[in-house]
């Protein structure tokens, strides 16, 4: 039987996405046990650093060499690096005031964002019965940012603005991803992080401004320190998954249509409620069940949509 080549992008978009997922994951777990004794701007560029020497010394050399960062689209490089580092930081800082499950879960509006913007700005047809789910998607994180509760926490914010700027960067990557591969785009993250980052570092290192008991803010202005020997294991494997996933990702939205390798992200819902045992002793209150019940229940749905129809094409 020969392979049908019509599939092949559609299994490397997916495959793609599944080890995005787990390396996210991870990193995830890695910056929450890190934010309570780093600052976030150090945690990035060591991270970042790390991640960029891995992708030159591993990945660059089973592509096409140095020859991939040429690029005549550095303006769209930029603005997806600045919206990747936005997402980055107002996720992680609310993820050292949240529950791990929590704020991954809140952070889950993103996939369904990434449907709404690829239709709106690349075209891409989504069916009614999706339009369903994410609605039903929506009403789990407003469950999760129980407004009005007694127990909101404007923290809870932080990982719905990441959503924003998540699905903006994955929707201008299926974009550039068109002439763009995905190491390039990967260099072009890193530099944008390490340059962002640096630049963080020289007007907050010092810790002027440290002194706030908020963990969020605590984590964004606290001094840069010289890290633990027992914590350089955990920056190391924070760099490794770093560059590992942001190749990942970037080649599931440049092989796939993003409505389709968006909901597989929901892997890392369950993924988080594990962590967030395993690691921090954290079990999700009924309402934050509903709630990721919910945004699961809605994502696997679309799953299922999109497996039928992509088996029927």
């Amino acid at each position: 039987m020969k392979p049908n080549l019509k599939s092949f992008p559609l299994l490397l978009g997916i495959s793609s996405a599944i080890i995005a997922v787990f390396c996210q994951s991870i990193n995830d777990v890695a910056i929450k046990f890190l934010s309570g004794g780093y600052a976030l701007h150090q945690v990035v560029l060591v991270r970042s650093s790390i991640g960029l020497v891995i992708l030159l010394a591993v990945i660059l050399p089973f592509s096409n060499g140095w020859r991939t960062f040429k690029t005549r689209r550095i303006k769209f490089h930029i603005l997806r690096g600045c919206l990747v580092f936005f997402a980055n930081i107002t996720f992680f800082l609310g993820l050292a005031a949240l529950p791990l499950a929590e704020g991954v879960a809140i952070f889950f509006i993103s996939p369904m964002l990434i449907t709404v913007f690829s239709v709106v700005f690349l075209q891409e047809a989504v069916e009614f019965r999706r339009w369903m789910a994410i609605i039903l998607g929506l009403l789990g994180v407003i469950i999760m940012l129980r407004p009005g509760d007694s127990t909101f926490q404007f923290a809870a914010l932080l990982p719905l603005l990441a959503a924003f700027g998540y699905a903006s960067v994955q929707v201008l990557t299926r974009y550039i991803g068109r002439t763009e591969t995905a190491v390039t785009m990967s260099f072009y993250s890193q530099i944008t992080f390490i340059v962002a980052s640096g630049l963080f570092g020289l007007v907050l290192g010092d810790g002027r401004f440290e002194g706030n008991s908020d963990p969020s803010l605590s984590f964004l202005f606290r001094a840069w320190s010289l890290p633990a020997p027992e914590d350089y294991v955990i920056f190391i494997s924070l760099g490794c998954v770093s560059a590992l996933g942001s190749f990942s990702v970037s080649q599931a939205y440049r092989a796939s249509e993003a409505a389709f390798v968006a909901p597989i992200e929901y892997i890392a819902l369950p993924l988080a409620i594990m962590w967030g045992v395993l690691v921090f002793g954290h079990w999700p209150d009924f309402t934050a069940l509903i709630g990721i019940a919910l945004i699961l229940g809605s994502g696997l749905y679309m799953i299922w949509r999109e497996t039928r129809t992509a088996l029927s094409r």
